[in-house]
């Protein structure tokens, strides 16, 4: 799929909460530095998801190239590891990427090189583990996991599931199936962000507002009737807010605020998640000359290639 593997091939990331711009910043830096982008949302993925993931429009594809951008049917799920496996592909395949995003867990495998345990998602054997109970989980998490058991909190089902999972399908423990494995080509992260939090809660409102007026009821209500309500999919930020509307739980206009409301909550998460990454090189959203200044970032970069 990716023929031409470089030696010398380099990433810049863009990254950072919801709402503060990285697409735009990144079609402008991608032009001056004729590379592609490489996505890193984790709904952005998925075809016909469209307004409420804020994916670049066609016009704007048309640009610059894009990858990893309606690569999955909605019914379908992409792991980490194949998300891992792809962006690494295509990062390898040309000289100058740009990895761009507020996933911080895709980032995060492709920067740091995480090992994943390839192990693809085994609904009967959850189904089985999951009558047991978290208590009784997570004490055999502990016997036959030990590790992981210290690093999983007693109340974390998702990831005590998780551990069990990789344990019972491969045989070993998932503790020793993970790790880094970091790249050795030259990596700059840009983390883009609203000093002052009224800002950020403004273009939040603002993003919110233009989703309805592009016609993001309509959108849910088409993926609603084509895979029925019930899709995982539609239970995310955005899609859940708007479906309630469509089933008469909530008006439009309360949506709306459900949708803002829920949009802050979690770019405070994201927020917390990229802050907690000294190696990224932070710069305001709002200012004026930001792409400026980070094509000057950029061009110490490169020069050092």
């Amino acid at each position: 799929m990716y023929p031409v593997i470089y030696s010398n091939s380099s990433l810049i990331v863009i990254c950072g909460a919801t709402a503060t711009g990285k697409s735009s910043l990144a079609i402008a830096l991608a032009k001056r530095l004729k590379s592609i982008i490489i996505s890193a949302d984790s709904r952005q993925v998925y075809r016909e998801f469209d307004i409420g993931t804020a994916k670049p429009t066609l016009a704007e594809q048309q640009e610059v190239p894009h990858y990893l951008i309606d690569i999955c049917e909605p019914v379908e799920t992409l792991t980490v590891a194949d998300y891992q496996q792809q962006a690494q592909g295509l990062i390898n395949s040309v000289s100058l990427a740009l990895l761009v995003g507020g996933t911080g867990l895709y980032i995060r495998s492709i920067v740091k090189g995480l090992k994943i345990p390839r192990v693809a998602p085994n609904n009967q054997l959850r189904s089985q583990l999951q009558q047991l109970g978290q208590i009784q989980l997570y004490a055999m998490l502990q016997q036959i996991d030990p590790i992981a058991g210290q690093k999983i909190h007693a109340n974390d089902a998702v990831r005590t599931l998780r551990a069990l999972e990789v344990y019972y399908v491969t045989g070993s423990p998932i503790s020793e199936q993970q790790g880094e494995n970091p790249p050795n080509y030259p990596i700059l992260q840009i983390g883009l962000d609203c000093p002052n939090l009224e800002d950020l809660h403004r273009r939040i409102k603002q993003r919110t507002e233009q989703m309805i007026g592009m016609g993001l009821v309509a959108e849910v209500e088409f993926l609603g009737e084509k895979y029925g309500f019930d899709l995982p999919l539609l239970n995310t930020l955005g899609y859940q807010e708007i479906k309630e509307y469509l089933l008469g739980n909530v008006s439009l206009s309360e949506a709306k605020d459900l949708i803002v409301l829920h949009t802050r909550q979690f770019a405070k998460r994201q927020r917390t998640w990229f802050k907690a990454c000294p190696e990224i090189e932070w710069f305001n959203c709002d200012d004026s000359e930001l792409v400026e200044k980070v094509w000057e970032q950029a061009q110490e970069f490169v020069k050092l290639l």
